[in-house]
């Protein structure tokens, strides 16, 4: 009898926090300010081969998590292309036939300074990724400063990302 109100003022509660949080949109990740977990050995063939080290190296750099059969993915390309010529881009290609990969890149153009392969998915678990496409924001020391849930496009790219962007690299 008093269990029923006790799980309704427990959810209550839970939904009321959720609501009060700057974002109630933004998914939360428990990798910010540490560094990058490792990002693999695999990747396309002809590709460089994206390694830990180069997540390390100066300069604010984006690690995104995408794959050619991800329509949220196709849609932001455009995006990465134009980042990738002022900020290095690597690439995570998640759960995707390595031919699938390579023709979408070769129609679509190639914005990825150096990418690594996930065809099983650990990279992304490590990374704690729940989707395609997600964007890493990393610090010169390999630390993650934000990380992007979705499509890198219109007002979420303006309004979320940018300022994020923006305020990596002002602080290196």
């Amino acid at each position: 009898m008093v269990l029923p109100p006790l799980v309704f003022a427990g959810l209550a509660g839970m939904f009321l926090w959720g609501m009060g949080r700057d974002n109630p949109e933004e998914v939360p990740s428990a990798l910010i300010g540490r560094e990058a977990p490792p990002v693999g050995v695999e990747t396309l063939p002809g590709k460089t081969q994206l390694t830990d080290e180069m997540l390390r190296q100066p300069g604010v750099k984006l690690v995104n998590f995408w794959a050619s059969w991800c329509p949220p993915c196709r849609a932001e390309h455009p995006t990465l292309t134009e980042l990738s010529k002022d900020i290095p881009v690597y690439g995570i290609d998640l759960k995707d036939p390595e031919a699938n990969a390579s023709t979408f890149l070769a129609e679509h153009g190639d914005p990825f300074h150096a990418l690594a392969t996930d065809p099983r998915g650990r990279i992304a678990i490590d990374w704690g990724v729940t989707a395609p496409p997600e964007t890493f924001i990393i610090d010169g020391e390999g630390r993650i400063l934000y990380r992007h849930a979705g499509p890198l496009v219109r007002e979420d790219y303006t309004n979320r990302f940018l300022p994020q962007l923006e305020k990596a690299r002002a602080a290196q």
